[in-house]
């Protein structure tokens, strides 16, 4: 039996599911020239898309993938991790998550960029099957562009798939 139609959910709106999380760089998060490592700006990355995507649809949601993305500048030890993530697309299974990040400066909390990232979670039900998603309410026009990018961009990841060996 396949998941329910998502059509009978709910929509639910962007602002429904926008999780932030503030994380402190310490000397355990960094790279011997005192910056963190890439590989924690990830976990933490992941970390508030899934909260991000289990608030959206409900149920567990599992990491499906992650597209490119390119670290601006970095965030130092005694400095701030301030990360948002907010759903862009849900497809019949899936959402995608777009996370932002920024360092801050503790003091000051002056901020910069430091990295965005956009992930796909897929929906499962206790036993890790997939199931129906909501759909996602846009109304703004900037919600709309995401979403519209969203479609392309999952097309292209299904498009790669089909053709890996």
């Amino acid at each position: 039996m396949g998941p329910r139609n998502s059509t009978s959910l709910a929509a639910k709106t962007v602002a429904d599911s926008i999780t932030t999380m503030t994380e402190y760089v310490l000397p355990t998060h960094a790279n011997l020239l005192g910056t963190v490592f890439g590989g924690q700006i990830l976990a933490w990355v992941d970390l508030c898309a899934a909260i991000c995507a289990q608030r959206h649809t409900g149920h567990l949601a599992v990491t499906a993938g992650i597209d490119d993305l390119s670290f601006e500048k970095a965030i130092g030890v005694g400095q701030v991790v301030c990360l948002q993530a907010r759903v862009t697309a849900a497809f019949s299974t899936s959402v995608e998550v777009l996370v932002s990040v920024e360092g801050e400066e503790a003091t000051t909390r002056a901020r910069w960029p430091c990295v965005t990232a956009f992930l796909t979670f897929v929906a499962v039900d206790a036993k890790g099957a997939p199931v129906s998603v909501p759909p996602l309410e846009t109304s703004t026009d900037e919600e709309r562009a995401l979403a519209a990018a969203a479609r392309v961009r999952r097309e292209e990841r299904l498009a790669r798939r089909r053709k890996a060996p």
